[in-house]
């Protein structure tokens, strides 16, 4: 309390010390701005007003009736969790796969589990852990160990396992990651949802657990904030946005077909300057895009949460952000193209006009940052400080909102969401030129790490000429906005 009463006083002692007499000559400035804002404040309170509307109204209908009609059904569904381990620490291993066996105990269809490891030690670490849990009779366990070539290599060889057992039309599996952990009652929760003939995966709220305090943790847990708020204006058109990798369900029927299984596998993309683009990161927008194009709704449970234990890839704050938000944009960027291309008739005018804001944000959220730093140098330093003002006024009021999504928010917030808000842009001008280079976290397989071959050395030039005239573009349109 005492830091938001001194983040205030802050704000007030700012906001009385600027000569308002000599600002009223740059109003035009100040309306020009203004106008580029009202798109993103516009935006963000129509995503707000659906995400409360389908919270608190929509969505307690559907899980109503959708749990009404899989009583009446009583055919329970058999549920298969696909999980993936790749350099985990054992203890968050030993975290994860405990909340998965107590899990699958709880689906009264019976469950299996498939199991992805590379290392030894993880099979063996695995085993032991079913083995000291009781209550695990109608639990199958399947340790399927693989050479570590990536996660999708890993998820198409576990699917094809689990189309052997021949699933039922509304059986599920559940993607799990290694370091999430899924609610005890994720299958009941989820399963009913599958009775609608027309639903082919879901996804549903996410919970953070960063072992420091700290930044890191602050940033965590205002991104899922966010997320929970998007998601469900999302999920009121019944089309989300992305399947997250760290937890999804998906109709069984649907995660065996061979094309599914293909696309999860060898997804990639053809651009007109950097030629066949072969993922390997992303591996939940492909899956999402296969049920986007194919006409699949896809739903969000913000009633239920996983468990993501989150642990930073880079020593310095600022870079594991930089490094995470490189390979989230990245996957985003490399998918929305293709999901732009189909019909908004098709996947929905709202969803369609979702992707285009994912193009266009980017530069709008520049265009005001950089239209300030010009007129502070050409016009008057003042513009500077009524910026900074601004920004804490309308950063705190964002984050006083998000309170109704999770309450109270730590005073690190609104920095925090200005911080994501600048610089996630720059990230994604950044990798929009160079939707070539991909790098997972924790593989030291990638793109674009190691000497160049001649070729690719020009690509990389190309993409840093482009990248600089998009920059050039934004900066004169700042300068004639000024």
């Amino acid at each position: 309390m005492i830091t938001h009463v001194l983040y205030l006083a802050a704000v007030a002692l700012l906001l009385l010390s600027l000569p308002f007499d000599e600002l009223s000559k740059h109003i035009g400035l100040a309306l020009t701005l203004g106008i580029i804002g009202i798109w993103r404040y516009s935006w963000g309170a129509i995503n707000f007003v659906r995400a409360h509307v389908f919270i608190r109204i929509v969505q307690p209908r559907r899980r109503a009736v959708a749990e009404e009609l899989y009583r009446q059904q009583n055919l329970p569904a058999h549920a298969f969790f696909l999980v993936t381990s790749y350099k985990i620490e054992p203890a968050i291993s030993t975290t994860v796969y405990r909340s998965i066996f107590a899990a699958a105990k709880e689906s009264r269809g019976g469950s299996t589990i498939v199991a992805s490891v590379v290392e030894a030690a993880d099979e063996r670490l695995i085993r032991s852990i079913f083995d000291l849990t009781p209550g695990m009779e109608r639990v199958k366990l399947v340790i399927d160990r693989i050479a570590g070539t990536g996660k999708r290599d890993a998820l198409a060889t576990s699917l094809r396992i689990i189309a052997r057992e021949c699933p039922g039309e509304r059986d599920i599996v559940i993607f799990v990651d290694g370091d999430s952990c899924p609610p005890l009652d994720i299958v009941e929760k989820s399963a009913p949802f599958f009775c609608d003939g027309k639903v082919g995966a879901l996804t549903t709220d996410e919970r953070c657990d960063v072992p420091n305090p700290g930044l890191f943790r602050d940033w965590f847990n205002l991104r899922f904030t966010q997320r929970q708020m998007m998601m469900s204006s999302m999920g009121l058109s019944r089309r989300i946005l992305t399947l997250t990798g760290r937890m999804s369900v998906f109709r069984a029927s649907l995660a065996c077909k061979g094309d599914f299984i293909r696309m999860v596998e060898q997804d990639s993309m053809d651009h007109w300057r950097l030629g066949r683009v072969t993922f390997l990161t992303g591996d939940d927008k492909s899956t999402w895009f296969w049920l986007l194009k194919n006409g699949w709704q896809m739903l969000y449970l913000p009633d239920v949460s996983s468990l993501s234990m989150e642990t930073q890839p880079s020593p310095g704050f600022v870079n594991s952000a930089v490094v995470l938000m490189v390979r989230w944009f990245g996957n985003m960027l490399r998918t929305n193209g293709r999901a732009l291309a189909l019909s908004p008739r098709k996947i929905g005018y709202f969803t369609w006009w979702s992707l285009l804001d994912q193009r266009v944000s980017m530069w709008t959220t520049l265009l005001g940052p950089v239209t300030v730093l010009v007129s502070t140098l050409f016009l008057h330093p003042l513009v500077l400080a009524v910026y900074v003002v601004w920004v804490m006024i309308t950063r705190y009021v964002y984050c006083l909102a998000l309170m109704s999504f999770r309450p109270n928010f730590p005073i690190t917030y609104p920095f925090l969401l200005y911080f994501g808000q600048l610089v996630g842009a720059a990230v994604k001008t950044y990798v929009l030129f160079r939707l070539d280079r991909q790098k997972w976290t924790r593989q030291s397989a990638g793109r674009g790490t190691t000497r160049q071959p001649l070729a690719l050395r020009l690509k990389s030039l190309a993409s840093l000429y482009l990248h600089a005239v998009a920059t050039g573009w934004l900066l004169l349109a700042a300068i004639a906005l000024s």
